[in-house]
C-alpha cells in the first residue's frame, strides 16, 4: 500500500462550487428563455450555435449529474435543437477525479480505519472518472484484481438539485417548442438518476446479469464483492480489456463478431426477462483479445411489463405487415394516449427507421443510407410533423428504450458491422411467449430483490 500522500486537493462539491456551477448553468438556461421568447414573440434571430457553445461550456466541467442528463439528452433524437445536441454530445464521460484525500477519506469511512488493509493494493489514481463517481484499481489478499467505484460527495443532495435545473431547462425549452412533452422523460430520467446513486441496487442489477447472460461465453460481467462494499462503495471484480473504439480499423469478420457479441448483451435480456442495459455508450464496453466483451456499468437497468416487450415485437410485425390497427395496439400498450391516425402516421415513420435492419432478411450495415445524417434527418422530419399537431407525450417506459435502441445502433454505426439483423432477432423474439416472460422475469427479480417498477 501506498504511503497517505497529505497534499490538499480539493475534493468537494462545496456549497459555493454548486453555486457557481447553477449560476453558469442559470445564466446559459435564461440567457436562452430571452432569446427564444425574442424569437417566438418578436421574429428577433439568434445564434443557436453560439448560445449551445455556451451552455455546453457551462456544464462540461461538471462533476455531477447535470451532466449526466445533458449526455442522455444529447442522444435522445431531436429532444433539443441540433447546435444544443452537437455540443451536447461533446460532453465526455471522464471528468477530472477527486483527490487522494478524498479517496482515503471516503474508504476510512466505508470500511473503517484499517481499510487500507483488506487490499494488498490499492492505486491512488482513479483509472476512470464520470458523473456520478470514479473507480480505482486495487488487488484483494488473494490476489484478484479488483475495481472499486466510489461515490462522490453529496451526491444525493446535488441530484435532487440539479434535477430541479433540469426541469427549469425542459420547460423552457417545451415553450419554444411543444412537439415533445417532455414531462415523462423528466420523470423517468429523475428515477433512474436516483437508482444509479444505490449501489446496493446496482449490485444487484450486476448480479442479475450475470445470471441472465451465464451461458454467453462472449459476454463477461463483472463479479460483486460483498464484504468490500457499502451504500457508497461498489466493489467488483477487475474486467481487463481495451476501448471498442480501437476495434473500428479491424477487419470486417472481426467488427461482426463484436457486433454480434454486443447485440446479444443488450437484446437477450430485453426479450428474455424484460430488463435493459439503459446507457449502451461506447465507454460501457471494453473488449478482450479474443474479442468477447465486458458489460460495465448497471447503474442505470430499466424493467419493462412483460407486455411492454410484446408490444415491441406487436410493432415490428404492424410495420412489416402495414397492419395500422396493431400499430395502434403497440403505441396504447407503450402508454401513448390522444393518439389520431395522423400522429400514428407520424410515429410510424420513425418506427420504420428504427425497425428497418430487422425487416430484410440479408446481411447489411444497421443504416445502409446516409448514415448518422439519414437518421437525424428522420428525426427533424418526425419533430416538424408533431410540431403541426398537438404533440406527443412520450411514456415513461418509452424514453430509455428508445435512448438505449438509438445508443446501441450508434454503436454498431461506428462498427461498420454487416450482419443478417432480421435472423439475430427472430433467434430471440420466434418463440416469444408474454406469460413465460412474466414468470421468468418474477422469478429473477424476486431471487436479486430488485422491484419491479410502478
Amino acid at each position: 500500500m501506498t504511503p497517505a500522500d497529505e497534499t490538499d486537493y480539493r475534493d468537494a462539491d462545496s456549497a459555493s462550487d454548486r453555486l457557481k456551477r447553477y449560476a453558469r448553468v442559470g445564466r446559459a438556461a435564461g440567457g436562452l428563455a430571452a432569446k427564444v421568447a425574442g424569437n417566438r414573440l418578436l421574429g428577433m434571430e439568434f445564434d443557436k450555435g453560439r448560445h449551445a457553445s455556451e451552455l455546453q461550456s457551462a456544464l462540461g466541467g461538471l462533476k455531477g449529474p447535470l451532466m449526466k442528463v445533458a449526455q442522455i439528452m444529447s442522444t435522445i433524437p431531436d429532444m433539443l435543437p441540433e447546435e444544443y445536441m452537437n455540443e451536447l454530445a461533446q460532453l465526455q464521460a471522464n471528468a477530472p477525479s477527486m483527490g487522494w484525500s478524498f479517496v482515503r477519506r471516503r474508504m476510512r469511512t466505508e470500511l473503517g480505519v484499517d481499510w487500507a488493509s483488506r487490499f494488498e493494493t490499492f492505486e491512488r489514481e482513479a483509472s476512470a472518472a464520470a458523473s456520478l463517481g470514479q473507480v480505482h484499481r486495487a488487488e484483494a489478499l488473494d490476489g484478484t484484481a479488483l475495481a472499486c467505484k466510489l461515490q462522490y460527495p453529496d451526491m444525493k443532495s446535488a441530484v435532487e438539485a440539479d434535477l430541479k435545473q433540469l426541469k427549469l431547462i425542459f420547460g423552457i425549452y417545451f415553450r419554444y417548442d411543444n412537439a415533445i412533452d417532455p414531462v415523462n422523460i423528466h420523470a423517468e430520467l429523475s428515477e433512474r438518476l436516483r437508482e444509479e446513486l444505490n449501489y446496493n441496487r446496482e449490485a444487484r442489477n450486476m448480479g442479475l446479469y450475470r445470471h441472465i447472460l451465464a451461458d454467453e461465453a462472449n459476454i463477461h460481467v463483472p463479479e460483486h464483492v460483498t464484504d468490500l462494499s457499502t451504500d457508497r462503495l461498489l466493489t467488483m471484480t477487475w474486467l481487463d480489456g481495451r476501448p471498442l473504439m480501437e476495434s473500428v480499423e479491424s477487419d470486417q469478420e472481426t467488427r461482426n463478431a463484436i457486433a454480434l457479441n454486443m447485440f446479444r448483451a443488450w437484446y437477450l435480456p430485453l426479450y428474455g426477462f424484460g430488463v435493459i442495459h439503459g446507457d449502451p455508450h461506447l465507454g460501457n464496453y471494453t473488449l478482450r483479445d479474443d474479442n468477447s466483451i465486458n458489460l460495465l456499468d448497471f447503474g442505470c437497468i430499466r424493467v419493462f411489463r412483460p407486455a411492454f416487450v410484446r408490444a415491441v415485437i406487436d410493432l415490428y410485425k404492424a410495420i412489416r405487415d402495414e397492419d395500422e390497427g396493431l400499430a395502434v395496439h403497440a403505441y396504447e400498450t407503450w402508454g401513448f394516449t390522444d393518439l389520431d391516425r395522423h400522429v400514428i402516421r407520424i410515429l410510424n415513420q420513425w418506427a420504420r427507421f428504427l425497425y428497418k435492419p430487422l425487416l430484410e432478411d440479408r446481411v447489411m450495415p444497421i443504416q445502409e443510407t446516409g448514415g448518422a445524417a439519414y437518421g437525424a434527418g428522420v428525426a427533424a422530419k418526425v419533430h416538424r410533423e408533431l410540431r403541426k399537431t398537438r404533440g406527443v407525450t412520450p411514456p415513461r417506459e418509452f424514453v430509455l428504450m428508445d435512448r438505449a435502441a438509438i445508443g446501441l445502433g450508434s454503436v454498431f454505426t461506428h462498427l461498420k458491422a454487416e450482419i443478417n439483423w432480421h435472423r439475430l432477432f427472430h433467434d430471440l423474439i420466434d418463440d416469444f411467449d408474454e406469460q413465460t416472460l412474466e414468470d421468468r422475469q418474477k422469478k429473477a427479480l424476486n431471487d436479486f430483490d430488485i422491484p419491479f417498477p410502478d
